[in-house]
């Protein structure tokens, strides 16, 4: 009997709820998913008050991992963007590794130095990822 007026009683609110909630399909016919959030770069990446500035501390990150890699000039910007990462990949999974599966609020940097176009990612800390495919 317990069974029964719960499933009358769930049965009476979901009725009740007004119209129906569609739940979106990203494999259905004209449904996309929604692109990165893009932004036109600043030319001071040390610079405040923006979502597309790079925060000193990264910045830094960066130059320290391009000397690292032997790359003497200096880069520029050429894109910073916020994005919120669907794992611990920060969008750039290795083949055969696993990732917690969390969203992460992050960083997406791309820098061009030498003839070399170089894609960093940040997620909360300030050590860069570089992505490589």
């Amino acid at each position: 009997m317990r069974h029964a007026t719960a499933a009358a009683l769930l049965l009476l609110l979901t009725a009740c709820s007004g119209a129906p909630m569609a739940t979106p399909n990203p494999g259905a016919t004209g449904a996309t998913r929604p692109p990165f959030l893009t932004t036109t770069p600043r030319p001071s990446p040390g610079s405040t008050g923006s979502a597309t500035t790079v925060p000193p501390a990264r910045w830094q990150a960066i130059l320290d991992d391009l000397a690292a890699r032997g790359v003497t000039a200096a880069p520029e910007l050429v894109s910073a963007e916020q994005v919120t990462f669907n794992d611990s990949s920060l969008g750039c999974p290795k083949p055969g590794s696993s990732y917690t599966q969390a969203l992460v609020d992050g960083l997406r940097v791309i820098v061009r130095a030498e003839g070399s176009t170089w894609d960093y990612r940040f997620g909360t800390t300030d050590t860069p990822k570089l992505c490589q495919r």
